[in-house]
């Protein structure tokens, strides 16, 4: 019979639930939990009373076997596809492991009958004083004697009749008290088609245990011979079956080992790292609790500071309103309500005031603005040995006080990148710390104000930012530079580009003669010679080697644009210079 499995954590749980039963599952059903009543064997070997079998929902499955295949617990032999016929098959789900069992056409009771599960119960019952058992023969009373030659369990009544019948007067009789110590005292197991009958023979044909009835009658003319005969060579090849099996037993026993052990190093290491992270953010929690309450702290403090700038300034000017006003409100009564000799009187103090109170000076805006921001992104340092972030900034740039720097401010080349650095400050000019402005920049031809080049801006996250862009053609270019939609100082600016910058074809040397390996024919760009009438390049120079030059054009900057034209010095095809 063929098995279907469900997934593997469902089977591992039946496993584990099957295998906690312990002892008692060599006697007690699986499902119901009671000792064994007519034990059924299913394919794959797990034990199950009849009537739990009975109560299984079966369902239907297609057999696409041929009608004499022989199927196991480990799967299907098939016949050819041609010859296979679609047959309905019922079957259930073993209660224990969940394998498909393919019902035979008598159902749960044409499964084989566990006899060995019938002795454990057996012995089970006489371990017990008994209790639970009763007579065979009545099935009423007490156990209370075995017949040894019946394998026959009687009551005391029933034990008594039995020594009466003459086929059974001489049989031995054995008290149930002193079976305790046996392992085997099972009854006979007889013929399912001759109940009369005891199973004694084995067919050799069949492979299947017959009484005597069945060798004479549909097992007639097969070989067959005693099952005491026969047990040696079927016990051997099973027991040969059983060698094969034992390694891959104690494989996977092994294997499940090593699953735990490693599953147990996995809780352990799973624990400690839990509590690493625990024990780190507890102590990460505590430092931003910390850096959160200095940063409030802080914050206050920059209101308190702010408050205080500003209530001095009030009073200040509250001050000065006063002292204007009382000027104002006097000079107006004396020039309206005053007699002319009552100005002249009283006209110098009046001007001295109010020409002290004009020379005071004094801002009409407020000394401390509002703008207060916080930068989460912004590194803040460490707090009890951990890296936290988040700072609070008061600074606020300006753009005219922003500076550009950089080589390729005024000039660049074609198809090169060009960049430059903003530098960015308050109105103090004091270098912001932070980054994170709204930073425009466009870079525009001068002649194609339509197609602008496009630019990059980089946040150096320190109140710089470099800016980067790659002209495609010469010219002139503006740039326009811009925080908050003003420009910086100095912007908008021009740019010129240039071509792109032409490398030297020849070689950086001291003399044309060295470099050439000693020839006195090879020729220099340069014009110079060699003193003692070599063509080399000498540039006035005694001896050898001269002044580092491109052999090329002879200019003495290794990093520069060559300037070699055609016809100027000798020519190409003497132009001959072999590296160091």
């Amino acid at each position: 019979m063929s098995e279907i499995r469900k997934p593997l954590l469902g089977f591992v749980h039946k496993l584990q639930d099957a295998n906690a039963s312990g002892s008692s599952g060599k006697t007690h059903c699986p499902t119901c939990l009671r000792l064994f009543k007519v034990p059924r064997l299913l394919p794959c070997l797990h034990t199950v009373c009849t009537t739990c079998l009975e109560k299984l929902d079966p369902f239907s499955v297609v057999d696409i076997r041929g009608g004499d295949s022989y199927t196991s617990s480990e799967g299907s032999v098939f016949q050819d596809p041609e010859l296979c016929s679609l047959q309905p098959q019922i079957g259930i789900l073993c209660p224990v492991c969940d394998a498909q069992v393919d019902l035979p056409l008598g159902g749960v009771k044409a499964l084989t009958v566990d006899h060995l599960a019938m002795n454990d119960v057996l012995l089970e019952n006489l371990r017990g004083e008994g209790q639970g058992l009763v007579c065979d023969l009545c099935s009423d009373r007490e156990v209370e004697k075995r017949c040894q030659t019946c394998k026959a369990n009687l009551c005391h009544f029933c034990c008594q009749a039995h020594r009466r019948q003459k086929k059974t007067t001489y049989h031995t009789m054995v008290d149930l008290k002193d079976l305790k110590g046996y392992s085997q005292v099972g009854k006979p197991i007889l013929c399912p088609s001759h109940p009369a009958e005891e199973l004694r023979l084995f067919c050799e044909l069949c492979d299947r245990p017959v009484c005597r009835d069945c060798v004479v009658g549909e097992h007639r003319e097969h070989p067959y011979d005693f099952t005491s005969n026969v047990i040696h060579k079927h016990g051997d090849s099973v027991r040969e079956l059983l060698q094969e099996t034992q390694p891959h037993v104690e494989a996977l026993e092994d294997a499940l080992a090593q699953i735990k052990s490693v599953n147990n190093a996995l809780q352990e290491r799973v624990e400690t790292v839990a509590a690493d992270v625990r024990t780190f953010s507890e102590g990460y929690i505590k430092a931003i609790k910390e850096h959160r309450d200095k940063l409030l702290q802080q914050l206050d403090d920059i209101r308190i500071q702010r408050e205080t700038a500003l209530q001095l300034q009030k009073a200040q000017l509250e001050q000065l309103l006063a002292d204007m006003r009382t000027g104002v409100e006097f000079t107006e009564h004396l020039l309206t309500s005053g007699s002319d000799l009552e100005i002249l009187i009283t006209k110098g103090v009046v001007v001295e005031r109010l020409r002290k109170l004009n020379k005071v000076e004094y801002s009409a805006r407020p000394g401390v603005n509002h703008k207060i921001c916080f930068s989460p992104q912004e590194k803040a340092g460490q707090c009890q040995g951990y890296e936290v972030y988040g700072a609070i900034n008061t600074q606020e740039v300006d753009p005219a006080q922003c500076v550009l720097q950089g080589e390729d401010l005024h000039r660049a080349r074609e198809k090169q990148t060009a960049s430059f650095t903003l530098f960015c400050k308050d109105a103090s000019g004091q270098r912001m710390g932070r980054g994170g402005d709204n930073v425009h920049v466009e870079v525009v031809p001068k002649d194609k104000k339509d197609s602008p080049i496009r630019t990059v801006v980089q946040d150096n996250k320190d109140g710089s930012y470099r800016v980067s862009y790659t002209p495609k053609e010469p010219g002139v270019y503006t740039v326009w530079v811009c925080i908050r939609e003003q420009h910086v100082q100095g912007s908008p600016f021009n740019v010129t580009v240039r071509r792109k910058h032409r490398p030297h074809p020849g070689v950086f040397h001291c003399c044309t003669f060295c470099s050439s390996g000693g020839q006195k024919a090879a020729r220099c760009a340069c014009g110079g010679t060699m003193p003692g009438g070599y063509l080399g390049c000498g540039h006035g120079h005694k001896g050898h080697p001269g002044r580092p030059h491109w052999s090329c054009c002879g200019k003495f900057i290794e990093k520069s644009e060559c300037s070699f034209t055609s016809g100027q010095g000798a020519p190409r095809s003497l132009l001959r210079t072999v590296a160091l």
